[in-house]
């Protein structure tokens, strides 16, 4: 087996971590920091904990709080924009995946000549990006150690850049940035981390033995947690869990790739702005039912990650047990698991099947089991 793998080079994980971003950042040199962030997180006050820490180490600081979720291209241009102007020499992104998909574009293209359009698909950015920092204030998404972007184009289409210039310089953790998550956004993020481990591990063209034993240390550490913080928010020490399993579930997906369910999800964040963890909840019961016949070994593999202290007498059980159990979790976390409910159309079914099978089926190709359009809008009719 011949395989490489990628990591942030420092991870820092403590609670109040925020604090010390003004010295971590003047470690990597910068003097003029550029902080990418959504209206939450300045509603919260979060930018401003970041502002003082940075000014603190005599950094000067500019805010982009513009951000939205599934970051349109014009919104990350404008931060692009703004940050050349301002000659940032460093970038910080804070929030969700939205803001640190963002942030990682920002650092790479503030110092670039190069359009995003140009840099859209795999290894296609030169040169050097300034320096980063991730700070995510969700549990789910894992995009702060991964080398992965994804916006959506001026044609409401997903698109996705991989470079490795877009991993980031460190990763800070900081639990207390989760603790006040409203319960929909702990459950739809938790979920989606599931999904990053669950994908990394039975991915069809990029698995591999690092990326398995961090998806079953991640899925182990999701998998007790999750259900936790939904019924108590206020639990720091499965917060903090919930952050460390995120993060690991990334460093896994971006060694390994994501599968059907990301695919299926794509298409409802870009045409009806369903938040990507909601999305990716939405049909990963389904997909992972579905993939059942071609991945019955490795989900029996992760049946103990969720399922503690039983004793299956047969793969087929273990695995059977591993998909009831993800079956069960969707709608015991709260949120709302009908497409009609969110606002899609029935008569986008077939349309989305076929937007995944034709323009999306990278993703198709890494899922355990073969997929078609008919495949596709099944799965999302039976969850309609």
């Amino acid at each position: 087996m011949s395989f490489m793998f990628r990591s942030v080079p420092r991870i820092v994980c403590e609670a109040g971590g925020i604090a010390k971003t003004g010295s971590l950042m003047k470690e990597l040199g910068a003097s003029r920091v550029t902080i990418v962030c959504d209206p939450g997180i300045v509603k919260l006050g979060f930018a401003q904990k970041a502002q003082d820490a940075l000014e603190a180490a005599g950094i000067a600081v500019q805010i982009f709080s513009e951000v939205e979720a599934d970051p349109p291209q014009k919104i990350v241009e404008a931060a692009i924009a703004g940050a050349r102007d301002w000659k940032a020499d460093g970038v910080i992104g804070l929030g969700g995946g939205s803001s640190l998909d963002s942030a990682k574009l920002v650092a790479l293209l503030a110092n670039s000549d190069q359009t995003i359009e140009e840099i859209y698909g795999v290894d296609k950015a030169t040169g050097d990006r300034l320096p980063l920092i991730q700070i995510p204030t969700t549990a789910g998404t894992g995009s702060e150690v991964t080398w992965v972007s994804v916006i959506t184009d001026n044609d409401h289409l997903k698109q996705v850049v991989y470079t490795p210039q877009l991993m980031p310089d460190i990763a800070l953790l900081d639990a207390e940035l989760t603790y006040g998550l409203p319960q929909k956004v702990t459950a739809a993020t938790g979920l989606d981390a599931m999904v990053h481990a669950i994908e990394g591990y039975t991915s069809r063209t990029r698995k591999n033995p690092i990326a398995d034993g961090m998806a079953v240390t991640a899925l182990s550490l999701l998998g007790k947690n999750l259900m936790k913080v939904i019924e108590n928010p206020g639990d720091k020490e499965a917060r903090s869990a919930m952050l460390q399993g995120s993060l690991i579930a990334g460093m896994a997906f971006a060694n390994a790739s994501v599968a059907a369910i990301h695919g299926l999800a794509y298409p409802l964040g870009a045409r009806f702005h369903i938040p990507h963890g909601h999305a990716n909840a939405l049909v990963m019961a389904q997909v992972i039912r579905f993939n059942l016949p071609a991945a019955k070994k490795l989900y029996a593999e992760l049946a103990p990650c969720l399922i503690e202290g039983v004793d299956f007498d047969s793969e087929d059980a273990a695995a059977e047990a591993f998909v009831k159990r993800i079956e069960e979790m969707v709608p015991a976390s709260g949120l709302e698991i009908r497409l009609r409910d969110l606002g899609v159309t029935e008569e986008s079914l077939p349309e989305m099947a076929e937007e995944v099978f034709t323009k999306i089926h990278r993703l198709i190709d890494s899922n355990p089991r073969d997929m078609t359009a008919k495949d596709i809008e099944a799965i999302y009719r039976s969850v309609y």
